[in-house]
C-alpha cells in the first residue's frame, strides 16, 4: 500500500493515521455564549472547545459577535466559522485561524471552506440537508451530509474528488464516509446518554478541525429540533468498517 490517504484542510496535525472517536459535549444549550468541548476517546484529553465571540470569550482577532471560534487542547484558534449574511440558504463560511480579517478588519482573508443548506424547503424537518464547497486554493470537490444531526445519527460523505485528489493521489472510485455523529452509549450501563453527548468518528487521514466545524455548521442550521420519534433514526448508529 502507499502513503496514509489525507484530506488536509485546516491542518495536517489534525489527521491522524488511525480513525479517531471524538466525545462531544455541549457546555451550555446553544445560544449565546454557548460553548462545546471534545474529548479524544482513547486517552479523555481535550482535543478542541468551542467560543462565541463577543461574549467575553478569551479570541479576539478581527472576528464579528456571533462567530464560533473553535480552539484547539491549548486554547488557540484554530478555524473561525462565521454566518453570511444575507443567505437564503443559511450559509456559513469556515476560516482559518482566528479569522482575523473575517471580522472586516480590513484584510482579504478567503474562506477555507462553505456550507449551506441544501434547499430551503424541508428546513426545519430535522434532516440534515447539508452541502459544504471546499473553497481553499488548490482543494477540490465537496462534501454533503446524509442523515439526521438533531437525532445525532448521520454522516459526513466526500466525493470521489474531494478524498481521491485531495493529496495530489488522483480520484477515489466512489464517494468515501469522512466523519460520523452518532448518540453516545454509557459503556458501563449500555445506557444510550441525552443528545448533549455524543460521539464524532473521523476516518484515519481525515481533518479532525475540519470534522468539527462542519459539526458546528450542522448545529447552527439544523438545530436540535426533531420532527417524530427521536428513535427512529434515519441511519444505524455504528462507525463504517
Amino acid at each position: 500500500m502507499g502513503q496514509q490517504q489525507q484530506v488536509v484542510i485546516v491542518g495536517e496535525e489534525h489527521c491522524g493515521g488511525e480513525d479517531r472517536e471524538l466525545t462531544v459535549r455541549k457546555t451550555t444549550l446553544f445560544t449565546p455564549g454557548d460553548g462545546l468541548e471534545a474529548y479524544d476517546h482513547r486517552t479523555g484529553a481535550l482535543a478542541f472547545r468551542v467560543e462565541t465571540y463577543g461574549r467575553g470569550g478569551a479570541c479576539g482577532g478581527g472576528a464579528a459577535a456571533g462567530d464560533l471560534a473553535l480552539l484547539d487542547a491549548e486554547g488557540e484558534p484554530v478555524l473561525t466559522v462565521r454566518r453570511r449574511r444575507p443567505s437564503l440558504h443559511n450559509r456559513w463560511d469556515g476560516f482559518l485561524g482566528d479569522g482575523a480579517a473575517a471580522g472586516g478588519g480590513g484584510g482579504h482573508q478567503k474562506p477555507l471552506f462553505s456550507a449551506r443548506r441544501s434547499s430551503i424547503l424541508g428546513a426545519g424537518t430535522g434532516a440534515a440537508a447539508v452541502l459544504v464547497d471546499l473553497l481553499a486554493p488548490g482543494a477540490t470537490g465537496e462534501f454533503h451530509v446524509d442523515g439526521s444531526f438533531p437525532r445525532r445519527c448521520c454522516r459526513v460523505v466526500a466525493s470521489a474528488k474531494a478524498w481521491g485528489g485531495a493529496d495530489g493521489g488522483g480520484e477515489a472510485e466512489e464517494d468515501v464516509v469522512v466523519a460520523e455523529v452518532r448518540r453516545k452509549v454509557d459503556e458501563d450501563a449500555h445506557v444510550v446518554m441525552g443528545r448533549d453527548v455524543f460521539v464524532l468518528w473521523v476516518r484515519a487521514g481525515f481533518d479532525a478541525a475540519f470534522a468539527m466545524g462542519i459539526v458546528l455548521v450542522l448545529d447552527r442550521i439544523t438545530g436540535d429540533e426533531v420532527d417524530g420519534d427521536p428513535g427512529d433514526d434515519p441511519l444505524e448508529a455504528t462507525s463504517p468498517a
